[in-house]
């Protein structure tokens, strides 16, 4: 058999399994599922505000903010937990490229808090 798909024939039964659940998942929850909007469904939730009756209402714009933000530090938590458990096995070059992407990273934190974004 070919070694391309030896190596890759568990990742495509895992997914045509995943895929093939969720397909099964979705449509039981379409044919059992009793839908019954009411009220309920537009007061108040986990946010805290009213819901819009006109999309054009105005909205603080911070929390997108704060939200992107976590987003973008967050997705560089991700390389840097790689770069730590991946530190004995890469050469200088990997190492200094690391430290350059570190130093980056605080050069535009410093910057989003000196332009005020954390500011309330």
């Amino acid at each position: 058999m070919n070694p391309f798909i030896n190596n890759f024939l568990p990742i495509l039964v895992f997914f045509s399994f995943s895929f093939l659940l969720s397909l099964i998942i979705f449509g039981f929850s379409i044919f059992l599922a009793f839908q019954r909007p009411g009220t309920d469904k537009l007061s108040v939730y986990e946010c805290g505000f009213d819901a819009y009756n006109d999309a054009r209402s105005t909205f603080d714009i911070k929390f997108y903010l704060i939200a992107i933000l976590f987003v973008i530090f967050d997705l560089e938590t991700m390389f840097v937990f790689t770069w730590s458990v991946s530190l004995s096995g890469i050469n200088s070059n990997g190492f200094w490229i690391m430290v350059d992407f570190m130093f980056e990273l605080l050069l535009g934190y410093i910057y989003v808090w000196k332009s005020g974004a954390f500011d309330w």
